[in-house]
């Protein structure tokens, strides 16, 4: 990418898409596309082509998506799979027609099986089933990195996917029902202390292990990917596995920080982060999930990039964000 060049960050007001956009911004890119829902409805095809006719972009972050956590996606699996299925078809699709040079779709960690081998490669891709929990969300994005691929192969596009594992930081949703863990977490436990609640009852037993990223992080890696050399950024769209093969696996990175937490050792950071005094009590009547979902990261360690961010210091700065957006 040219500090001219045209790029449009789908999903700009997202945890992630306002990460990337800051971290073009502060990379002085000048150039940057963005529109609201409101602006641009990406699940309306019409809309869509003759927003990329109009405005040309040279590079596009697929960071658009309806997102949520374990009670958001058990409570709208259909809205889970029908956005994301016509989102990211709608963006591939006119990012083709309309010459986009390089295109990063942002996918997810669920895309792997339930009981995948841990750390989580790449080529685990489709060996196994997935969580229920969250089935309609991961199988829209697994069929958006096969649609990247399928452009690839057919078209001779360069359109990457990136596999971020959990995120959290500013910009985050903070909604009691509809959030993901850490927002659900901070929001949770500082309300507790305000008030004065003996405990704190948090989903599942709390043995499920976790790896999480602080969005800036995430975000300096997509644009590390997309700004690559073209020797290395050929070599990354490389299929998994066995590159030889047309059954070979899609243009995939995993973007995680190579470590995890229980989601038990993840409240008491909470608890400590917020200050609240009290009890963490867990309700075993609530799924846990995936027992592990740790990324592998030696394809992003084969470009130099590392996370940066502790998990504590990022989390005190995630309440920092909440406390201004939120609590008066």
């Amino acid at each position: 990418m040219q500090k001219q060049s045209a790029i449009y960050v789908a999903g700009h007001r997202g945890l992630v898409g306002s990460a990337i956009v800051r971290r073009l911004e502060v990379n002085a890119y000048a150039n940057i596309l963005k529109r609201t829902h409101s602006e641009l409805d990406l699940t309306d095809a019409g809309a869509t082509d003759d927003f990329f006719a109009q405005h040309k972009p040279e590079y596009v972050f697929l960071a658009a998506a309806k997102v949520g956590g374990i009670v958001a996606n058990n409570s709208y699996p259909a809205e889970f799979i029908r956005d994301n299925l016509a989102i990211q078809t709608n963006v591939i699709h006119s990012a083709w027609r309309h010459g986009v040079i390089r295109l990063l779709f942002l996918g997810s960690s669920c895309i792997y099986p339930k009981l995948a081998p841990q750390p989580m490669k790449e080529e685990h891709l489709l060996t196994g089933p997935l969580e229920p929990t969250n089935r309609p969300y991961a199988l829209a994005k697994i069929a958006g990195i096969e649609m990247c691929w399928s452009y690839n192969r057919q078209y001779g596009t360069k359109y990457l996917a990136a596999m971020p594992t959990n995120l959290y930081g500013p910009g985050d949703n903070y909604h009691p029902q509809n959030s993901h863990v850490i927002p659900a977490l901070l929001r949770k436990f500082h309300e507790a202390k305000e008030r004065g609640d003996a405990s704190v009852t948090v989903w599942g037993s709390g043995t499920p292990l976790r790896e999480f990223m602080y969005s800036e992080d995430m975000a300096d890696a997509c644009v590390r990917l997309m700004s690559l050399s073209d020797d290395l950024y050929d070599k990354i769209l490389a299929p998994a596995g066995d590159e030889s093969s047309e059954q070979g696996l899609a243009p995939l990175i995993n973007v995680g920080v190579g470590e995890d937490l229980s989601i038990r050792q993840l409240a008491e950071l909470v608890r400590d982060v917020t200050g609240y005094a009290g009890r963490i009590d867990f309700d075993t009547s609530k799924p846990d999930g995936t027992p592990r979902k740790l990324m592998d990261v030696t394809r992003l360690d084969s470009i130099g990039w590392h996370a940066s961010m502790p998990l504590r210091d990022g989390l005190a700065l995630a309440y920092r964000d909440f406390l201004a957006e939120y609590v008066s």
